[in-house]
């Protein structure tokens, strides 16, 4: 019997393609890409999978062979610094992952629509602001943890719940209202940007932004200052991302006022500007940067403010960072030293092991690349297969050590090629 590929069509809706539209581009028949979805064609042949891959926008031929053939992978990790030995992930978790996959695919086309009749939603059940706030604070939890599948799953009902609560109440409760769809656009912006959605993921951050302003919350404005920098990472305009960050650092730093909150904020402004810098070779600005977000730190435990995780340990992980984009090897070897615990957001976690793995891989330290890697993927599986970061290491190392099978499995696993 034949088993519906159903990432297949979920890639193929989540682009806006029709089948015809699909056939069209790949060079087939309407009727074979509808076999192809059924799951009706077993395999298809070497010379259509690069222009299928193509068409779908997926990185390697591998991620399209994954796509139609979800099941268990085993792949071969060394424990950290033992590059020798190796274990075996369960098949569980890799089907789980492939799921995950499939679940923000399909999620994607679900929120373009509730965004497109924000204004004009749907009649359904609506909760109390206090019930729906508990559930704004559970996906941007899934976020952080890098639950992607389980935040794909509650985005478009909560969405659509958030636009007709909008539509209720005056005053202080618009206000309330506001600042939830803002924490909640944050959610979603958190699969659009990792999953290569750019388009949505701008739409999203105007959203919050918007939203933000709406609920007159300034430590809200500055936060979607912080995640607007996405947008930047993305167009290149890595300047002008600095420059919104400093202004967005110096209006917190005008309200005087002397809470964790505003730290916080403050500190996170300044912790992602000297990421920026770094990236563009400002070294100067960079260490600037780290040290108003370490004065900023001094006030408050690590946490999650405004949805964005910054205390201590945060600044640690980007001081990492910035050296990685400096590629300052004493830099490194301060950073390295240490080691996030597991307290911290998987997300959070994640990056440090894949800055690490780029650092490393700089550096000429291939096996420490590649366990950075592995401990990467242990900590925020879809994650680190789907950060560009890690699909470029992988491939340096592919490209290093062909006949290597650990790294080829990795490779795999991550959609990377050799570089």
């Amino acid at each position: 019997m034949a088993t519906p590929r159903m990432g297949l069509a979920a890639r193929r809706l989540a682009l806006g393609y029709t089948q015809e539209r699909l056939a069209e581009l790949v060079g087939v028949s309407v009727g074979t890409i509808g076999r192809w979805e059924r799951g009706e064609t077993k395999t298809l042949t070497p010379t259509v999978q690069p222009r299928l891959a193509k068409a779908l926008r997926l990185r390697a031929v591998q991620e399209l062979l994954d796509l139609l053939h979800p099941q268990p992978l085993v792949f071969a990790v060394p424990a950290a610094g033992d590059v020798g030995k190796t274990r075996s992930s369960s098949a569980t978790a890799s089907f789980r992952q492939r799921g995950d996959l499939d679940r923000v695919h399909a999620a994607v086309p679900l929120l373009r629509r509730v965004l497109d009749a924000f204004d004009l939603p749907d009649d359904g059940p609506t909760r109390s602001l206090k019930e729906i706030g508990a559930d704004v604070a559970r996906v941007n939890e899934h976020r952080l943890e890098a639950r992607y599948g389980v935040l794909a799953d509650c985005l478009p009902d909560l969405l659509a719940e958030l636009a007709r609560a909008s539509q209720l109440g005056d005053g202080q409760q618009h206000q309330q209202a506001a600042a939830l769809r803002a924490l909640a656009f944050r959610a979603a912006d958190g699969i659009a940007f990792k999953f290569g959605y750019l388009d949505l993921s701008a739409r999203l951050i105007d959203l919050m932004r918007q939203s933000a302003a709406v609920a007159n919350d300034s430590l809200l404005v500055a936060a979607a200052e912080y995640v607007r920098t996405e947008t930047f990472f993305a167009n290149g305009d890595l300047s002008t991302g600095g420059r919104a960050l400093v202004r967005a650092a110096d209006q917190v730093a005008l309200s005087k006022q002397d809470t964790p909150n505003v730290a916080a904020t403050y500190g996170s402004l300044h912790m992602r500007a000297a990421v920026v810098a770094g990236r563009i070779g400002d070294s100067r600005g960079a260490a600037d940067h780290l040290r108003e977000a370490r004065r900023a730190a001094q006030k408050v435990r690590e946490g999650v403010y405004h949805g964005t995780a910054f205390g201590p340990l945060s600044i640690r992980i980007h001081e990492l960072a910035v050296a990685a984009e400096l590629r300052d090897p004493a830099g490194v070897e301060r950073a390295s030293t240490w080691h996030p615990p597991s307290e911290l957001p998987a997300e959070r976690r994640s990056h440090y092991y894949i800055d690490l793995g780029r650092a490393q891989l700089d550096l000429g330290r291939h096996d420490d690349a590649y366990v950075s890697v592995e401990m990467a993927r242990e900590a925020a599986p879809q994650h680190t297969r789907e950060h560009p970061q890690v699909k470029s290491t992988v491939g340096a190392l592919l490209q290093l050590r062909p006949g290597n099978s650990r790294v080829v499995e990795l490779a795999a696993w991550a959609g990377a090629r050799a570089i």
